[in-house]
């Protein structure tokens, strides 16, 4: 009422001003007020169709808006269903690679749980990532066998379309002093470290090209880097994972495809949790922080450079986990327990 009122003051006073209210003689007549009743009146059924038309308007409006908001809404989720990420994690079960796994999982991804014969701890592991949300398969497979690595990226495709990530986590450890190694325990080191991250690189890019981008990180180690007394399969190993990333780093630029690593140093496992407490002793007076990496600490890494946009400018880097203090007593520890048993990491 207030607009009307308002409306109704302004018309009187403008059709006042307009007409003059004069008389033909020249004088001011009140008889000649009676028009503007008309124009008041008039001028009211104008304000209040106004009012109504902006009210009709203003839903029409609102309704517009909030068709608009939940389309845009159901557009968005739809986007992120089919735009969530598809990553490949070899040696998934435990250790790093679950880990690893884990992370991307939360992070929105889409999960293949790659292992080879630890099924129970990888079920545990895609039921993990479902109970936060996420999607995830297993996929039981020796990644040094083509076939092998073919039938996991056709299960990758199946369930969820196509393979934007690749993490070459899957090793194994045969460690012995060079005199006493056997061509078996260099060969199975070689062919799962080295040949297995050969092979799946190689199909997942063949995924990756079609689509003009990917991400693909591949685990190596610091004796990768600087060697170890015991490790000569795992070492020689782990530096061609280095030398093979930063070859498949330049040759997969062009097509918006990223390769990295990532070189850990003592990551909190199975076989540290085997150290005497004398050789753990030395190890963390060799680490400023005095302890050891966790297997958690690897997989943010590993997810900044797989999702996040910021690392869209790295490729070809090696992330070297090594403390500078800290070469000097892995080398003394993994002299001490190059014979204990073959150690799987996965």
């Amino acid at each position: 009422m207030a607009a009307v009122a308002g409306s109704s003051a302004v018309a009187f006073k403008s059709a006042g001003t307009s007409a003059g209210f004069r008389s033909s003689s020249g004088d001011r007549s009140i008889g000649q007020f009676r028009p503007l009743s008309g124009v008041v009146s008039s001028n009211l059924n104008a304000a209040r169709a106004s009012l109504r038309c902006r009210s009709t308007s203003s839903v029409a409006s609102s309704g517009v808006r909030a068709q608009v908001a939940t389309a845009e809404q159901a557009s968005t989720e739809a986007a992120q269903k089919v735009e969530s990420p598809v990553v490949i994690v070899t040696g998934a079960s435990r250790g790093i690679g679950k880990s690893i796994a884990l992370s991307l999982g939360k992070a929105g991804c889409k999960v293949l749980v790659n292992y080879a014969r630890s099924s129970k701890e990888a079920e545990e592991v895609s039921k993990e990532i479902e109970a936060y949300g996420g999607q995830a398969v297993t996929f039981g497979g020796d990644v040094s066998k083509e076939e092998d690595v073919e039938a996991m990226m056709k299960t990758a495709i199946d369930a969820f379309g196509t393979v934007d990530i690749l993490i070459n986590n899957a090793g194994i450890t045969r460690d012995t002093l060079l005199m006493r190694m056997k061509k078996s325990q260099w060969q199975d080191v070689i062919d799962l470290n080295l040949t297995g991250v050969f092979l799946c690189t190689q199909a997942a890019a063949k995924i990756m090209m079609k689509k003009r981008k990917g991400r693909i990180i591949n685990i190596a180690s610091v004796v990768g880097l600087v060697g170890n007394a015991g490790q000569a399969n795992y070492s020689a190993a782990k530096a061609g994972v280095i030398g093979f990333t930063k070859t498949v780093a330049k040759e997969y630029a062009s097509r918006n495809i990223n390769v990295n690593a990532v070189a850990p140093g003592f990551i909190a496992s199975d076989m540290t949790a085997n150290l005497g407490d004398d050789i753990e002793k030395k190890i963390l007076e060799g680490i400023p922080l005095g302890r050891y990496g966790q297997p958690e600490e690897v997989a943010g890494l590993v997810e900044f450079l797989a999702l996040n946009p910021a690392a869209s400018y790295i490729t070809g880097q090696v992330a070297d986990l090594l403390l500078p203090s800290y070469s000097l007593f892995l080398l003394v520890v993994l002299v001490l327990t190059c014979d204990l048993a073959a150690r799987e990491q996965f």
